[in-house]
């Protein structure tokens, strides 16, 4: 399944969406789907700026919290996910 931003796409299972995207603090199980293959080589053809331009749109997150890449990847997969698992909820 496709989350879709406005600069890129991120490609996941639902299993993978439903799995880092739940009740809580998902930051760990974002943490672990960084450490899937085909996840780390699609976000290792985004460029850094892309993803912290993607980031400050939600308005989240500070100039400064921005320019750490490795919390900003986390951040986005846990993003695609909830998009995904929103999405396939919604057809429901």
């Amino acid at each position: 399944m496709n989350a879709y931003f406005n600069r890129f796409t991120i490609k996941m299972t639902k299993e993978q969406a439903f799995n880092t995207a739940h009740q809580g603090d998902c930051y760990d199980a974002a943490c672990r789907l960084l450490k899937a293959p085909a996840i780390r080589r699609q976000l290792a053809k985004i460029p850094a700026e892309l993803i912290a331009a993607e980031l400050k749109e939600y308005g989240g997150w500070s100039k400064n919290e921005l320019k750490n890449h490795d919390e900003n990847l986390s951040r986005i997969v846990w993003i695609a996910a909830g998009n995904i698992k929103e999405e396939v909820q919604s057809r429901r």
